[in-house]
């Protein structure tokens, strides 16, 4: 039978996705694109804003329209926080949770055979055990995501994740270690750690930490990169730097969310640290890395947020020198503090700010951009066309050089010699 997948929303999400495709692909199944016609569509869904749960409606439908034979599977965040919504729209099969997800071939098995909606929503425990999850590739990337924990404690005022992912719990480390060696295997040679917080990785054991998984991890033979997909400034212990600082496999590019430049509106968000906090621990993570960039999330338009305070963030992440950003218009979301808070402000003024936000960001990854060229960095080659490769830096900046396709996913040098955003100019070394 053909299946296809569709993924919203993560790099959590993309992780899940593939490795329900090696559960399948184990059964048998053929992989089409999501376009094509198929026997069976899964459909990883995104609850973060309201934008994704409306993309999430919008994609299963569009599934269904295509084979109204087919069986259609609802995952991810937004089955689980809506199940009877996404259950009540004619057409869907099976409706999974962000958990056993492990359990998704038998479940499409179970349905070929009587041929009834099947509901595999469950509520998330407080003790929940991880998902039995993993990958031994990734298909069309050539630098694979290495989920390592699920889940989040910290229940910011904004955020609905951790009602669609339950409390922190993370992967076994000699599960992770393993997963690290079986992608090096396949030919990967960067990896990147992702979870729902992945710095909280091993608050649920007993005396390993995520510092610890990252000394494990720098000696795995053939790896040549680490990348930490996003990390909490309150989660850069003295541990952590120290690992960092004293491993070249650790990349020299940290995406450390910031979410608002004023204080006032941290408190309100309950963030667990002020500007200063921010700034300073920045300040010493860029004495121990040479050359490191650093990218951050930003919400703009919080209830009760003031021009003032906007101004101040956009000076704070001036002053921050951030490399980009990602910015985020507030999306009132039902069953979080932040959606009874008043004051609300309306769609103009928060995309206005967007708007305005994402404008120092070009400029500051413009300038970040500059200070590289004349720099030899090695990159990993994505994709080739037409004479052409383009892959990342270390230190995340995008690249475009002229190469040869066997050198897709290897690592090169290369120099760069034209300073662009979101594309620089480079030369192979």
């Amino acid at each position: 039978m053909k299946v296809a997948f569709l993924t919203l929303g993560c790099k959590v999400n993309s992780y899940e996705t593939e490795a329900v495709w090696e559960l399948l692909e184990q059964e048998g199944y053929e992989r089409v694109e999501f376009t094509d016609s198929s026997d069976i569509y899964i459909i990883n869904t995104c609850s973060v804003t309201n934008n994704g749960e409306s993309k999430s409606r919008k994609m299963i439908r569009h599934a269904i329209s295509m084979n109204k034979e087919a069986i259609v599977v609802v995952m991810g965040c937004f089955s689980q926080l809506k199940s009877e919504e996404v259950l009540a729209i004619e057409g869907v099969s099976i409706a999974v949770g962000t958990n056993h997800r492990d359990q998704i071939p038998l479940l499409i098995k179970e349905y070929i055979t009587h041929k009834k909606q099947i509901n595999h929503v469950n509520q998330l425990a407080v003790n929940e055990s991880y998902d039995h999850l993993s990958i031994n590739a990734f298909a069309h990337h050539q630098r694979a995501f290495l989920k390592i924990q699920d889940g989040c404690n910290n229940f910011c005022s904004y955020c609905i994740i951790p009602y669609a992912r339950g409390r922190v719990r993370s992967k076994r480390p000699e599960d992770v270690i393993q997963e690290a060696k079986n992608l090096v295997q396949s030919g990967f040679k960067e990896i990147i750690l992702t979870g729902i917080h992945t710095g909280g990785y091993g608050l649920d054991f007993e005396c390993y930490r995520f510092s610890d998984l990252l000394r494990d991890l720098v000696q795995v033979e053939g790896l040549k990169r680490i990348r930490i997909s996003s990390i909490e400034i309150s989660e850069l212990t003295d541990d952590i730097i120290i690992t960092i600082k004293s491993s070249d496999i650790i990349v020299n590019h940290l995406h450390v969310p910031l979410q608002s430049g004023s204080d006032r509106i941290l408190h309100l968000m309950n963030r667990k640290y002020t500007k200063a906090d921010y700034f300073n621990k920045i300040t010493e993570l860029r004495g121990i890395k040479d050359n490191l960039s650093i990218t951050t999330d930003i919400i703009v338009g919080f209830p009760g947020e003031t021009e003032e305070e906007f101004q101040e963030a956009c000076e704070f992440v001036r002053k921050i020198g951030f490399q980009e950003l990602h910015v985020f218009p507030f999306s009132k979301r039902d069953g979080t503090l932040a959606a009874k808070m008043p004051n609300q402000l309306d769609g103009t003024t928060k995309k206005d700010r967007v708007n305005r936000l994402i404008a120092i960001s070009d400029q500051l990854a413009l300038k970040y951009a500059n200070e590289n060229v004349g720099k030899i960095l090695e990159v990993i080659p994505e994709s080739y066309h037409d004479g052409y490769l383009v892959g990342h830096t270390s230190n995340y900046l995008k690249v475009r050089f002229s190469g040869y396709r066997n050198q897709v996913g290897q690592l090169v040098k290369v120099v760069i010699t034209k300073a662009g955003y979101p594309e620089n100019q480079g030369n192979l070394v």
